[in-house]
């Protein structure tokens, strides 16, 4: 494997071999025909390393192949979790259990509270019969000793939208009315069996077949291959790697962060309340799950859009390819296709880095685009400090002061919303966004925050990225 990532569980590992040897195929030309070894390549032999056998690791693998490779054909648009189905086999979670805290009490409330039936009492205590069990929770709320336990399966307990249920055999599924495309399941799953589709096969075939691709990468991509990679060593990079040019999207977020200034101020004269709009998985849950306050989400493009309407402004033939931490933006291209042609993770794109075998070139030097508000976009808070600081000096702003509250992570966001709905809300603005900490937590992030030191950026404005790119001609509204 490449010296490019550090892996932090066994279920990332595999990910990221099979994202790496299916780019190896498809930079060669033979995925279509080698695509079917990937499994007993991975796993040689017959001694399994993580499962019951290596015939269920095989099939494991089979399906994060398919995923790898685009995704199974009859998947739907929207669709943009899929679950491993033999990953998730292996769950061994039933909700409830009974521990040796069980007395064999004479009062026996758990069996009056099943309405079910599923409780007996055995020589070793109470006893769940697992089959009739309805996860209604009555059993472990009468029990007077607290001896049955309330275990949710990570995935579902990840989730703040309540999109996932099981089957009737227990595997996961997800409803995709419900789901924001968070990815919060995908990090939480200790077996890995929630996974996103990948473009990465469409991106490579563009590369060989020489399109001037842009591959413009999200400000939290700072620290993902390390303390020592810069943002010009990921430039250098990537363009070793088949792009023709590439640019920050926080540059972006610097005009988005203007922008949405403006649209503060309107607001503000109005004595109305917003929320911003750069994260897509906080506004699918604002539109799936708080309705009511649809109307106040911004209505300025996302930095993602932003960078990709004005390279195409430039080049109405470009093609844009966004690198992240995020799965959400995955269905927000879908959204607006006019504005981005392909999203690929972090993990992506250092599996196609892996595949060509491209290290940094720690001798780069050079300067960010971007100001440090444009790159603060990166981290929970960074965004409503740039669009703050952007009011400040618009004509008018005077005497209106605005303060600006945050949440990040599903949870948090939630009771925000809940505030808001509610008119308790006391600030301006609302700046959400889905993942803990920011973008920087996204699902798809090769290393956690605390493993990353960015380097501190030294511009000092967001206007001073707008002298040097002109946004004037770009529409920067949804």
């Amino acid at each position: 494997m490449s010296t490019l990532v550090s892996f932090t569980s066994d279920a990332r590992y595999l990910k990221q071999k099979v994202l790496k040897k299916v780019a190896e195929l498809a930079f060669a030309g033979k995925l279509e025909q080698k695509k079917d070894k990937i499994p007993y390549e991975i796993i040689p032999g017959m001694t399994p390393h993580f499962r019951c056998c290596v015939y269920k690791e095989r099939e494991i693998i089979r399906e994060r192949v398919i995923l790898a490779s685009g995704g199974p054909k009859d998947a739907q648009d929207n669709q943009l979790v899929s679950v491993i189905q033999s990953a998730c086999e292996g769950c061994p979670i039933n909700r409830f259990r009974v521990t040796e805290n069980c007395q064999k009490c004479m009062a026996k409330h758990c069996i009056a509270a099943c309405p079910f039936g599923a409780i007996s009492i055995t020589g070793a205590g109470a006893y769940i019969d697992q089959s009739k069990c309805k996860e209604c929770g009555r059993c472990a709320a009468a029990c007077p000793y607290s001896a049955i336990t309330d275990t949710i399966r990570p995935c579902k307990r990840s989730c703040p939208a309540d999109a996932i249920t099981m089957d009737e055999n227990k595997l996961c599924v997800i409803k995709e009315d419900k789901c924001i495309g968070c990815g919060a399941c995908v990090a939480a799953c200790p077996f890995g069996a929630l996974s996103d589709t990948s473009k990465m096969v469409d991106v490579i075939e563009a590369i060989k077949s020489g399109e001037e691709l842009w591959a413009v990468f999200a400000p939290s991509i700072e620290g993902q291959f390390g303390p020592q990679i810069t943002i010009p060593m990921i430039k250098d990079a990537l363009l070793r790697a088949g792009f023709a040019h590439v640019q920050e999207v926080a540059v972006g977020a610097d005009a988005v962060a203007q922008h949405e200034a403006e649209e503060l101020l309107e607001n503000k004269k109005l004595g109305r309340k917003m929320t911003t709009s750069c994260c897509p998985a906080f506004v699918n849950l604002i539109e799936k799950h708080y309705p009511t306050l649809a109307p106040l989400i911004s209505h300025t493009v996302s930095p993602m859009q932003a960078i990709g309407r004005y390279i195409k402004s430039q080049d109405r033939d470009a093609k844009v390819v966004f690198l992240g931490p995020c799965i959400a933006k995955k269905g927000e291209a879908a959204r607006y296709p006019e504005d981005v042609d392909y999203v690929l993770t972090f993990e992506e794109i250092a599996a196609l880095l892996g595949a060509k075998d491209i290290e940094f070139d720690k001798t780069i030097t050079g300067d960010s685009d971007a100001s440090v508000f444009g790159r603060g976009f990166m981290a929970g808070g960074g965004v409503g400090k740039a669009v703050v600081t952007a009011y400040e000096d618009l004509p008018g702003s005077e005497g209106l002061p605005v303060s600006c509250a945050s949440c990040a992570g599903g949870a948090e966001c939630k009771k925000a919303l809940t505030l808001l709905k509610a008119g308790k809300m006391m600030e301006d603005i609302l700046e959400g966004m889905a993942c803990p900490s920011g973008c920087v937590s996204g699902p798809a992030a090769i290393l956690p925050p605390q493993r990353r030191k960015p380097a501190a950026p030294d511009s000092p404005h967001p206007n001073a990225t707008l002298e040097k790119f002109d946004f004037s001609k770009v529409d920067m509204t949804k």
